[in-house]
């Protein structure tokens, strides 16, 4: 190593050099950040980083992480730093899993990361702690930064979202960004076994698993009773003249078609039939409401309020 010093440096320079030797596959692995255990491990002694950060070459981030970079951290440094300094039992978990794994389009101002209850955290800026004893081995990544997998991070999600609609959100963002599927995150559920919001949970699952359309259905026709509405035919057939389309639900007395669209309704080639078919039914005079599946679990109200005023609007007198 001393090798490749030219003759003339002083003895600082040699020591900066095997500094920089030692803690550089540690820092490139964890974007730029380390612990002083870590550091210690490889060869950099304690005065070796006192005379680091006096040069002002690393950066001191909190009392155990310590970066090579002097900036602003890039957002995996940041994490880096937070779980090095909540504790060496910590990993990433929920949204902040999934946005390691992946996941986008999701904001989210803090960091949440989860430690068994017997941890013992330490407290940090910017970061959510959750200790829970329902985190496994079996749970965490083998590799990378430390967090749990993505179904069980969309799950625990799901739990501490600040509502129901978030949570639904959360299931299916992260379904349909292709980190989980379906059946990991029922697997993942398993583990949940007391939880006042597993039971919409459950349902939204049962949502986003394609074919179950009949079920959400039936969930609208019981909402219409419990509201005073009217209840639909369903699953009521029009000739288009270049084609047939099967509507969900229809009050043909007051020419109303109400579609409830399921996940798999947002993919292209869904999409743009739907719209044809829409067209086609407006075109013959039948108004058309659309109603999300996930938005019948999470905003029940404003939609069936819709429906009712849809109603009154045709002819509809309520009782």
């Amino acid at each position: 190593m001393l090798s490749r010093v030219e003759g003339g440096e002083s003895r600082s320079a040699v020591q900066r050099y095997r500094r920089a030797e030692c803690s550089r596959e540690l820092f490139d692995l964890q974007y730029g950040v380390a612990s002083r255990r870590q550091l210690y491990a490889v060869g950099v002694g304690r005065w070796d980083v006192r005379a680091e950060l006096r040069a002002g070459r690393w950066a001191r981030r909190g009392p155990q992480s310590i970066s090579n970079v002097t900036g602003v951290l890039c957002e995996r440094g940041r994490w880096w730093s937070a779980l090095i300094e909540v504790g060496s039992r910590a990993a990433l978990d929920g949204v902040t899993a999934l946005q390691a794994a992946g996941l986008t389009g999701f904001i989210e101002p803090v960091v949440h990361i989860s430690m068994p209850k017997s941890g013992r955290p330490r407290r940090w800026p910017g970061v959510v702690v959750h200790e829970t004893r329902r985190r496994s081995p079996a749970d965490l990544v083998a590799t990378g930064i430390p967090r749990v997998r993505p179904a069980v991070a969309a799950v625990r999600a799901a739990l501490w979202a600040a509502s129901d609609r978030q949570a639904a959100l959360i299931l299916t963002m992260a379904t349909q960004q292709r980190l989980v599927t379906v059946a990991t995150l029922t697997e993942a559920m398993t583990a949940v076994r007391r939880h006042r919001r597993r039971k919409f949970l459950l349902r939204v699952l049962v949502d986003l698993q394609g074919g179950v359309q009949s079920m959400a259905e039936l969930d609208f026709a019981r909402m219409c009773r419990t509201a005073a509405l009217p209840e639909p035919d369903r699953q009521v057939t029009h000739d288009l003249g270049d084609g047939w389309a099967v509507v969900d639900n229809e009050w043909t007395e007051y020419d109303l078609v109400v579609e409830i669209e399921g996940v798999h309704h947002l993919h292209g080639p869904v999409t743009i039939a739907d719209a044809l078919r829409q067209n086609s039914l407006t075109v013959r005079r039948s108004a058309v409401l659309r109603i999300p599946v996930l938005g019948l679990r999470t905003e029940p109200a404003r939609f069936l309020n819709q429906v009712r005023d849809a109603l009154i609007a045709r002819g509809w007198q309520p009782g």
